[in-house]
This record gives structure tokens, C-alpha cells and sequence, in this order.
């Protein structure tokens, strides 16, 4: 009965987040042919054949699908608000930017962006009254999830704090040591809507799969290296055994010179465009003290090739003289007051668009790091090296969902994944979504926020010891 209640459930959701995106695009497009159509004066345009202007309004409605769908901006209660509203008004720039030189290439002409610029504001607007009812409505028909946490490790904790920031969607409620055994687990996961399985042996891994298979229970996995590895795997259909085949050599031939193309285009045209913010930050940290305005900084890139990587200069001269090597924290004294205001915003980060024309990075890709860093993340993580088997990038997966706090195993995890799921289409989503993030403060967060939490870990272990008993290995969360 309460299998068949979930069903329900989930298809209910999975209809109305259609109806969301179905009224949204179409309500968008209808909007963009009145506002064409209106704002342009008769004979600006070739008369079209058979009903042609109906295929720009349906170009125009797939590229909405296209842009909104890769930055996230459709996944009403699932993102924050902010998120989605970033999203949405992102992809809507695109889309109308795009749709502009269109029309002008119709028009056989630079026409007024007036009207396309009329048409994103009122899109915007839309739009964002749209993103908070639709993801008021997902929070008041559908209560957050009531879950359970399987977790074999202390490191394993951790997790729990980072979905209790989202409790509008998660509540992790009970916290289940494997101390228990397989059939006591069992016994206490049917009564819950989904169970997080985190860092467990194996065998254990495996058994609760299977049960939780069986009895329908969402599962959300914390994956391995090998998982992330096995993921990019491609079927084997010759014989009648099935077989997966795991290359693990990154972008074929074609998609590398791809995405160098790609690459080389963007970042010429980039270099164009910001050349006045280039030039105004320059002057900016000359003004402040004098000192150079570029950092330049030993990385690790494709087959470990080390090449200088450029940053605007965010510190003192000479910040690591003294203290060496290590990560700036948030309010780090050796960070300069231009410096503050271009980390907040990402400027420090815009001279390697210098970097990614010469071919040394690439604009998706592994973050490229000091071979310090990787010699000691390799002491406990020898896979952390298998990040160069592409080159590295201004932004990637851990950018883009990651924080600057999160940790060097995550991190790889992130990459693994983008190494061994490649794609253009991918490199495009990643593109998309790292406009977005660059207005988010929450991907900022600094050394000193992990800290934090370091220390709300102990407090929910000890709290774990205290609670548990030998008999009843697990803690009710309050």
C-alpha cells in the first residue's frame, strides 16, 4: 500500500513539473512572435513560406528548452529558489542574445534591439514569478523526504550537515551504524521514504541494494572511484553474456579537436568582450600598491605538463614568502582590498582566458593544481593523478557543484565524472551553469566555513556515542 502511495506520488510530480515547463515555454514563445511581430515595422522581414514564422517560434521554443533545461532553471523543488531565478534570467539572455543576431540575419541587417531587449525584461519578470509559485506549490504539495542514513565511517557524518542546509527537501531523521547487521538495517529502512547509503563495506553495499531494489525504496548512493569509473562504460551486446567496456582514455580524436575549436573561438571572442574590465582591474590593483597586476602560479595540466597559470594579483607581493603554500581562508590579511572585491566576483580568474587561446587549459575541464598539492593528495589518494589525463579548465563539475571548501576526494569524484561522461553537449551545460554560479556566494565559501563544520562533526559524534548503546548502534535526529 504505502509502495503504491510513492508511486502515485512520483508520477503526480513528474506530471506537474511537465505542465510547469510545458506553460512556461509556451507562454515564452507566444510572447517573443507578439513582441516580433509588434516591434518590428511590416517589410523588415522576407515574407516567410508556409507559415515559416511558425519554425522560428518553434527554434525559439527549443532553444528555451535547450538553455533553461541545462542550467538547472526546470528543477522546481528540487534548487533553491535563487538558483533557479539565476538560471532562468541566464538562460533568457542567452536565448534572446542568440535570437537577435537571428532576426538580423533575416533582416539582412543590424535591426533595433530594442525589442528583444523589451522582450528579455518582460521574459525575466515572467519567469521569475514563475520560479517562486512553482517552487511554492513543489513545497507545499509535497512534503520533504523522511530518510535514513546507512553509514559505515566517521568521515561518512558529514554528509548528514551538508543535506540538513536543505531540509526543505531532505530530513535525514535516524542515522544507522553497519554495526547493526544486514537484517536489522533491513528491519528499519521499510519505514522510511528513502535511505542514503554512505561509505560501507562492499558486501553490505551490495545486499542493501538489492533489498531496497526489491522493495522500491529510493536510494541515494555516495559513490566510489570505481563506481564513477564504471559509469562511463559502454555496453557489449556481442555475445549472450553482457559485457561493459571501460577505456578510461578521456575525449576521443574528434571531440578533442572539437573542443579545441571551441575553445579557441570563445576565448577569442571573450578576450574582446571583457577587454575594458581587463584593463580597468589592472589599473585597479597598479593603483593599490603599485605591484604587479598578474599572479603567475606553476600548474599541472594534460599528461602532468606544467605551465604558468595567470590570475590577477588578489594578495600582498609576495603572500607566500612566509607562510608558504597554503589556501587563503575568507578573511585572510593577506588578501588586498581589490583583491577582496575581484575574488567575490570571480574577476581574479579572467586572465586565463589568456591561458585557455594559447592552449595551455581548456574552458571546461579538471581545475589545474600545484604539483605540491597533488604529490600530497596522492600520498592518500593515488587516483587524485588521474585528473590529468585531460587538460585542465577555468571551470568544470566541481565548480560548478562544488564549493571552494569542498574536499580534494570530492572533488575528484566530480572530475572522474566529467572525464569519463564527456560529451560537447556537456561541456556546453557546464558553460552554462558556471554563468550562473559565478552570482552565487554559496560556491565562494572558504577554508575557514569547512572548519565550521569540522567542528559541528565532532559535536553530532559525540552526540552519536552519547545517544547509541551497544544494543542499538543508531540515533533518532531531533
Amino acid at each position: 500500500m504505502k509502495q503504491n502511495t510513492k508511486k502515485k506520488i512520483s508520477k503526480s510530480k513528474s506530471l506537474l513539473h511537465t505542465l510547469e515547463c510545458a506553460i512556461e515555454v509556451i507562454g515564452l514563445t507566444l510572447l517573443y512572435h507578439a513582441i516580433w511581430r509588434s516591434g518590428y515595422p511590416d517589410g523588415l522581414f522576407p515574407a516567410f513560406y508556409f507559415r515559416g514564422r511558425y519554425v522560428l517560434m518553434g527554434v525559439y521554443a527549443m532553444l528555451l528548452m535547450f538553455f533553461v533545461m541545462n542550467a538547472d532553471g526546470f528543477s522546481f523543488g528540487q534548487r533553491k529558489r535563487t538558483d533557479l531565478a539565476l538560471g532562468q534570467v541566464t538562460s533568457l539572455f542567452l536565448v534572446n542574445f542568440i535570437t537577435y543576431f537571428q532576426l538580423c540575419l533575416i533582416a539582412n541587417q543590424m535591426i533595433s534591439p530594442w525589442p528583444i531587449i523589451t522582450l528579455f525584461v518582460i521574459d525575466s519578470v515572467i519567469a521569475l514569478i514563475l520560479v517562486f509559485l512553482y517552487a511554492g506549490l513543489h513545497h507545499v504539495l509535497y512534503a520533504p523526504h523522511k530518510m535514513v542514513m546507512i553509514y559505515g565511517s566517521e568521515n561518512a557524518v558529514s554528509l548528514k550537515l551538508k543535506m540538513d542546509a536543505r531540509r526543505d527537501k531532505y530530513r535525514i531523521e535516524k542515522l544507522l551504524s553497519t554495526e547493526l547487521g544486514y537484517e536489522a538495517l533491513c528491519q528499519q529502512i521499510v519505514d522510511y521514504d528513502a535511505v542514503v547509503i554512505n561509505d560501507i563495506p562492499p558486501k553490505l553495499r551490495n545486499d542493501l541494494l538489492k533489498f531496497c531494489y526489491e522493495q522500491q525504496l529510493r536510494v541515494y548512493l555516495v559513490p566510489k572511484i570505481t563506481d564513477v569509473i564504471i559509469r562511463g562504460a559502454r555496453d557489449v551486446t556481442l555475445f549472450d553474456t553482457p559485457l561493459v567496456r571501460i577505456l578510461s582514455c578521456g575525449p576521443t580524436l574528434m571531440q578533442r579537436i572539437i573542443k579545441r575549436a571551441m575553445d579557441l573561438a570563445l576565448s577569442a571572442l571573450a578576450l574582446v568582450l571583457t577587454s575594458p574590465v581587463l584593463l580597468g582591474v589592472a589599473i585597479a590593483i597598479k593603483l593599490e600598491d603599485g605591484g604587479p597586476v598578474f599572479y603567475k602560479q606553476k600548474r599541472l595540466t594534460l599528461n602532468d605538463k606544467e605551465f604558468n597559470i595567470l590570475k590577477f594579483r588578489s594578495m600582498i607581493v609576495d603572500a607566500e614568502k612566509l607562510t608558504g603554500e597554503v589556501l587563503a581562508n575568507e578573511n585572510d590579511p593577506r588578501i588586498t582590498k581589490v583583491g577582496k572585491f575581484i575574488r567575490a566576483t570571480r574577476l581574479d580568474e579572467l586572465p586565463q582566458i589568456i591561458n585557455i587561446f594559447l592552449g595551455d587549459m581548456s574552458i571546461v575541464g579538471p581545475r589545474p593544481e600545484r604539483k605540491s598539492f597533488i604529490d600530497e593528495f596522492c600520498k592518500e589518494m593515488p587516483e587524485f593523478s588521474y585528473r590529468t589525463r585531460v587538460k585542465g579548465g577555468l571551470t568544470g563539475y566541481a565548480q560548478v557543484y562544488g564549493k571552494y571548501n569542498t574536499t580534494p576526494y570530492d572533488k575528484l569524484r566530480f572530475d572522474l565524472m566529467y572525464i569519463e561522461n564527456y560529451s560537447i553537449l556537456l561541456d556546453l551545460k557546464l558553460m552554462i551553469l558556471t554563468l550562473r554560479i559565478i552570482f552565487s556566494k554559496e560556491s565562494t565559501e572558504g577554508i575557514d566555513i569547512a572548519e565550521r563544520n569540522e567542528r559541528r562533526k565532532e559535536a553530532l559524534l559525540k552526540q552519536l556515542q552519547q545517544d547509541s548503546s551497544e544494543e542499538s548502534p543508531f540515533v533518532e535526529m531531533k
